[in-house]
């Protein structure tokens, strides 16, 4: 199967006649091939969406609304179909695709599409003189989505891009492709106007490359490494485009000894492992209050042992295959380093889960825990972005937050505590963008979500989304 562009309304093949091999991570086999784009291909696609920027920017609300619900309704009646979609491309079992991602991606496009009709500028009166604020969409826009949750991500991005007004070039990953090509499918069933929207796939050094350098699109939204964001940050910032960056991140977990410890273990087990820990929401560093920490170790690993790592398609399945060959090694050079800095694992490992005969070559990885670390060290400090987790003893609140803000990011992380006035000081110092207390991974969309330090730049979710994809223009009348 050969994944197409969708460009100007039309699924098209690249200009270079030019296929990147898509490998299926449970199987470690080529299933499809998608498009070698570059910039000729963008710069079609920006042409494109230049030409419906007009149309589609005075399209009222509601008419732009009606649209989006229909894309939403089209994404539900075909859950199935992505969800295997997203499974075969990403390694995730399938009932997770079916339960959290597609799911998600319909509520993305229901939640912007109604939101666009209750988005309000301001008035400002004073005597003799009346001021108003527009919101303008601001002209094409570029997205880049990343692997980890494709489809959900992707959606959160275009959905209020074009609610607001806009008309989109999007990138999704080279790595997990196939639900923004079967998303352009359906824009097209649904009517979307052509250009509105427009699919360019290919390679970050160039699709991406191309869509930062444009000078015609006004704002770049990317979810993706750190390394990344700051090369778009380099090329975009001289050049005045809008930026929303959601990075890396190495997210803190604060277990303290008056917990209600059989749920914060099942809670964090979840948060450790949840898609193979290949969620930037993911807490990888367990802090624990050393009166509890033995028989937190005790309890979480037995947990940790129940989890079954099996083929994606398997209902048995809590961990499915991580994304690539690739990732799949840097994992394991991490579980080496952690040994070598003196890690002791409990379990999992660097040994390879026995998976069927389906899956016999594929990617798959051991949930892992390691004790032993240090805060600083590098296991503790770098991303990994897999299902290894080091949990370590803390003596005071105080440590405990001192470890929590000691790495370069500051996205998430979770409080467990039954002390109220402990939960919001400890939540008010955690350099973090998202604090859950007592919980994890509860998403309302109404919500502002980003992080802090080199976790990224702005913040994307409810109002401040279609704030990041307008441009206020303030208008003073003499009365």
């Amino acid at each position: 199967m050969q994944i197409k562009n969708y460009i100007n309304g039309e699924l098209v093949e690249p200009i270079s006649n030019k296929y990147i091999e898509n490998i299926n991570p449970a199987t470690g086999e080529v299933y499809s091939y998608l498009p070698d784009s570059d910039s000729r291909d963008v710069n079609k696609a920006v042409q494109a969406a230049s030409e419906a920027f007009n149309s589609w920017s005075r399209k009222s609300a509601q008419e732009r609304s009606q649209i989006l619900l229909k894309i939403a309704d089209l994404i539900e009646k075909n859950l199935d179909k992505l969800a295997l979609a997203e499974t075969t491309d990403n390694g995730k079992p399938l009932k997770l695709s079916k339960k959290v991602d597609i799911p998600r991606a319909v509520e993305n496009f229901r939640f912007f599409a109604t939101g666009i009709i209750h988005f309000a500028s301001e008035s400002h009166y004073q005597p003799h003189f009346l001021n108003y604020t527009l919101r303008m969409p601001l002209g094409v826009v570029g997205c880049i989505s990343p692997w980890n949750l494709p489809l959900y991500l992707f959606t959160w991005k275009v959905a209020p891009a074009l609610a607001a007004g806009n008309c989109v070039v999007a990138k999704p990953s080279e790595i997990t492709p196939m639900t923004a090509y079967l998303l352009a499918e359906l824009c097209i069933e649904a009517g979307l106007p052509r250009g509105v929207m427009n699919i360019v796939h290919g390679y970050g050094s160039t699709v991406g490359t191309a869509i930062t350098q444009h000078p015609s699109i006004r704002a770049i939204s990317f979810t993706g490494g750190t390394k990344t964001g700051q090369e778009i940050a380099r090329v975009a910032a001289p050049m005045f485009k809008k930026l929303s960056l959601e990075l890396g991140g190495k997210n803190a977990t604060l277990v303290f000894a008056d917990c209600d410890l059989e749920r914060t273990i099942h809670e964090t087990v979840s948060a450790s492992f949840s898609n193979q820990g290949q969620i930037c929401l993911c807490g990888s560093r367990i802090f624990v209050e050393q009166s509890i920490y033995e028989v937190f170790v005790q309890k979480f690993v037995e947990r940790t042992k129940k989890l079954i790592v099996a083929d994606p398609l398997d209902e048995r399945a809590n961990l499915g295959a991580v994304v690539s060959k690739s990732h799949y090694e840097k994992i394991l050079s991490y579980i080496d380093l952690a040994q070598e800095e003196g890690g002791k694992i409990l379990y999992g490992g660097k040994e390879k889960p026995v998976v069927n005969q389906r899956c016999e070559k594929g990617y798959f990885v051991y949930p892992t825990v390691i004790t032993g670390l240090d805060a600083y060290c590098r296991t503790n400090q770098e991303e990994i972005f897999g299902p290894v987790v080091t949990i370590q003893p803390f003596d005071t609140e105080e440590e405990a937050i001192i470890f929590a803000n000691s790495t370069q990011y500051g996205l998430a992380g979770s409080i467990w505590t039954q002390n109220l006035a402990r939960a919001h000081r400890v939540a008010q110092a955690v350099e973090s963008g998202i604090l859950w207390v007592n919980c994890w991974l509860i998403r309302d969309l109404r919500t502002p979500f980003g992080g802090m330090k080199q976790s990224g730049v702005g913040r994307e979710g409810g109002w401040e989304a279609l704030r990041f994809f307008t441009e206020p223009k303030n208008i003073c009348i003499q009365i």
